[in-house]
């Protein structure tokens, strides 16, 4: 008997062994996403499919990012292009360098152009013969019979070529030209260090940091190992070639290197990259690659972006949705990548090198990043980071708050140790406090508050790259006039009332970590400015309206003309920039005025898919009404949860989702628009689950609002080192494509009647459950406001 039972348990657990096996294969997230949405138009950093989530080494194709005006603006891969000019490595806010390209037959040292691919090493290609995934990707070379394939670990790249039977097989090194947003090349360095072994540096002048920080410049470090013994190699500069030198060093330079192939032979290739030295470049080689195969990397590359991307699992019927979402969130996790060495050196502002503290294995506690600025970041990113990768945004976190050690200020955009702020301003003072809030503290949190607060009240002496330029007017005078301000490449621009607005935001933020600390003085001082917003509300026109120094208004002042006192908007969309206080702004504009207002923005901006309408450019939107492809407005659409019409919050970003929001290459982030840093996708994969805060997690007990989920059923897995729930689950019932509005919700079987609840609520972990249906209920959500500035105690 005792035998059987035995015989009975084993099957048992062979079967739950199974099963568990089964259950985790089948849940694949990385296949529901297709890097190729909204790639038409996209950022340097947004198409690197070759990659794990926050790497240093981004793999892509590049279509047009030689020699590319350097900046912000869009490029590196389009996929209206047919034809590519090579393989990047370093994709980051004004980081960019390294390019290989594998070709056969007359050798070309330059890459030609779209117009005339034949003018140059540039190879056309079919797009049924292009593949991208999470971690991989691969397309065939028609010009030159090759199969190319990309794939990655944090610091190495990997490639492998397959190359046709050729006597004059060979690939180029690019390295002495600008790529993407890298701007212009100083010098650049490449040798011959082995057999089959190059390495070199690149250092670049980046546009930003032309006025951020003129006296710093980007270094990049490589390593490159191949399996194949090159028979002979060369140098260029430009279109002139030097056969048999085994170095190079100077500008628009790079190398060659040329081998004899059979058919179908593969040419594998291994890069280490750094941003501290080419020893350390080897060091990550030789730690993450050796002993590694291609495909043993792709697998594990797949793995991680799964487990990623795993942390939130969504379940509908509608495989749109799905796809969508987790784009979406492959955007989120994609960019912002690491900065720091396998053994946690990273680049120091002062040019030398940094180290990370080691644990007991002789591991880096941490990581260090690069970054852009987090301008509107607190409206996706950071809600996102904050509830299912806290264990990435503490390390975020400390990366900033260490620099900040080195320099005394915070950055607000680093590229490899120097400021790259890109907005000349810096909300990362309210990014700490939020995530404090969020109950992300990990970290040295009175070093953390002193940095916060001196980023909102310190202005002597502050470095231009730090941002907030203008801080002093707003701390001593209530508010930024309106002025000219001329940067040293002849860039003018004027956002004295954009500056105001966020200013007061971030200073919110600071003083609820002043509170929570007992720091009252701070406090007082720091809420004192969070109303300094009221200081340009102009009572006449009812709207946010820039003033003069001598404290008059604007003449000829036109709320929908953009850039005019506002940063990449118009005063119709900056009087909303309330978000410590919507409370505040309704008693000033009247609830009427204010519900009038909004529902106009939406009614009207539907008609533009609110945004630009089909314009292909970054700020196309900026004269609307509404602009859901650009930051300051993200949260418009969810004020309604204020204003006593949850409905409308309900109705609006359901529509968003379903609208502005595509699942192709031209319509994905509007039509073009900018995506930035996976921004917004991060605000569909909110806004999708039902669950924003206008706040940003301002407030020292945070709330989420709630909008119009989309799935039946949400499972997000809570890191129990920071919260005290395993998981967060999200139900609807007759939840549809029509049925879009909450009839009633509850949570752990308790029910909710406001649109909203406190954060920690969900955090300890349970079940939320909402009931739709086709028609608002009028009566559910409107019994208390979520909390704002002026309501709260």
């Amino acid at each position: 008997m005792k035998t059987i039972s035995k015989i009975v348990l084993l099957f048992a657990m062979v079967i739950s062994i199974f099963s568990c096996s089964k259950k985790k294969d089948d849940f694949n997230p990385a296949s529901l996403v297709d890097p190729q949405i909204g790639s038409v138009h996209g950022r340097w950093f947004f198409y690197t499919p070759a990659s794990v989530p926050f790497g240093m080494a981004k793999l892509a194709p590049h279509t047009n990012a030689y020699g590319s005006i350097g900046s912000w603006e869009p490029c590196g891969y389009d996929d209206r292009h047919n034809s590519i000019e090579g393989f990047g490595h370093f994709h980051e806010f004004q980081i960019g360098g390294l390019v290989a390209m594998p070709v056969t037959g007359k050798l070309q040292t330059i890459p030609g152009t779209l117009e005339k691919p034949e003018t140059g090493y540039r190879s056309v290609f079919d797009k049924q013969d292009e593949h991208a995934e999470p971690g991989y990707y691969s397309v065939f070379l028609k010009e030159y019979g090759i199969k190319a394939e990309l794939t990655a670990t944090e610091r190495v790249g990997f490639h492998r070529y397959t190359f046709p039977e050729s006597t004059a097989s060979r690939i180029i090194f690019d390295i002495g030209h600008r790529q993407g947003e890298s701007s212009g090349v100083t010098e650049a360095t490449m040798k011959l260090s082995g057999k089959n072994s190059l390495e070199g540096t690149i250092e670049t002048y980046p546009e930003y940091l032309k006025f951020c920080d003129p006296e710093k410049r980007v270094k990049m470090y490589f390593v490159i190992q191949m399996n194949k013994t090159p028979e002979s190699y060369g140098s260029f500069v430009e279109d002139k070639t030097f056969n048999n030198q085994a170095s190079t060093k100077g500008i628009g330079n790079g190398m060659y290197v040329n081998f004899s192939t059979k058919k179908g032979e593969v040419v594998e290739m291994q890069v280490g990259l750094s941003y501290t030295s080419i020893e350390n470049a080897k060091l990550n080689l030789k730690t993450e690659a050796e002993g590694q195969t291609f495909d043993a990397v792709k697998a594990t590359a797949h793995e991680k972006w799964n487990e990623k991307l795993g942390r939130i699992k969504v379940e509908t019927k509608d495989s749109i949705n799905k796809v969508k979402f987790y784009t979406g969130l492959y955007h989120a996790l994609l960019g912002r990548g690491l900065a720091s060495d396998v053994d946690g050196s990273y680049p120091r502002h002062d040019g030398k090198i940094g180290h990370i503290p080691l644990d007991e294995k002789g591991k880096p506690k941490y990581n260090h990043y690069n970054t852009d600025g987090i301008w509107g970041g607190f409206w996706n990113l950071g809600q996102l980071w904050a509830l299912a990768y806290p264990d990435y945004l503490s390390e975020y976190i400390q990366s900033n708050i260490d620099f900040a050690k080195e320099t005394g200020w915070l950055h607000d955009g680093v590229a490899a140790g120097a400021h790259s702020n890109g907005v000349q301003t810096n909300c990362f003072g309210l990014m700490i406090a939020s995530t404090y809030n969020s109950g992300i503290r990990d970290f040295n949190v009175e070093e953390a508050y002193n940095i916060a607060y001196k980023n909102e009240t310190g202005y002597s002496n502050r470095p231009f790259g730090s941002g907030k330029y203008d801080l002093a007017y707003f701390v001593k005078n209530g508010y930024i006039p309106s002025k000219d301000t001329v940067l040293s490449n002849g860039w003018k621009f004027n956002f004295g009332a954009s500056h105001t607005l966020e200013f007061a935001y971030t200073s919110y933020g600071v003083s609820q970590f002043a509170k929570a600390l007992g720091k009252k003085a701070d406090y007082e001082k720091l809420m004192k400015q969070a109303g300094n917003w009221k200081n340009i509300f102009d009572p006449e026109t009812k709207f946010i309206r820039p003033r003069y120094e001598d404290g008059k208004f604007i003449e000829n002042f036109d709320p929908m003309q953009a850039w005019r006192g506002f940063q990449e908007a118009n005063g119709y969309q900056y009087t909303w920039y309330v978000p410590q206080d919507p409370a505040g702004l309704i008693k000033i504009l009247g609830l009427d005025l204010f519900n009038k207002r909004l529902e106009t923005t939406f009614n009207e901006s539907q008609k533009s898919t609110f945004g630009g309408g089909k314009g292909i450019d970054s700020f196309s939107g900026l004269e609307k009404l509404y602009n859901h492809g650009n930051q300051p407005c993200l949260h418009h659409s969810f004020l309604f949860n204020y204003s006593g019409k949850p409905w409308l919050t309900q109705k609006w970003s359901r529509t968003i989702c379903d609208e502005f929001y595509g699942a192709e290459p031209l319509h994905g982030y509007g039509f073009g628009q900018d995506e930035d840093q996976g921004q917004l996708g991060a605000w569909y994969v909110m806004a999708s689950i039902g669950l924003f805060d206008v706040q940003g997690h301002a407030a020292m007990n945070p709330t989420f609002q709630f909008g119009s989920p989309l799935f039946d059923k949400v499972t997000i897995k809570l890191d129990e080192k920071y919260y005290k729930g395993e998981e967060l689950v999200i139900e609807t019932k007759n939840n549809s494509k029509k049925n879009r509005y909450i009839q009633s919700a509850s949570f752990n079987g308790e029910n909710e009647d406001n649109a909203w609840i406190y954060r920690k609520k969900l955090t300890d972990g349970g079940i939320l459950i909402f009931d739709m249906g086709a028609n608002p209920n009028t009566k559910w959500g409107v019994k208390t406001p979520p909390p704002s500035m002026s309501t709260s105690k």
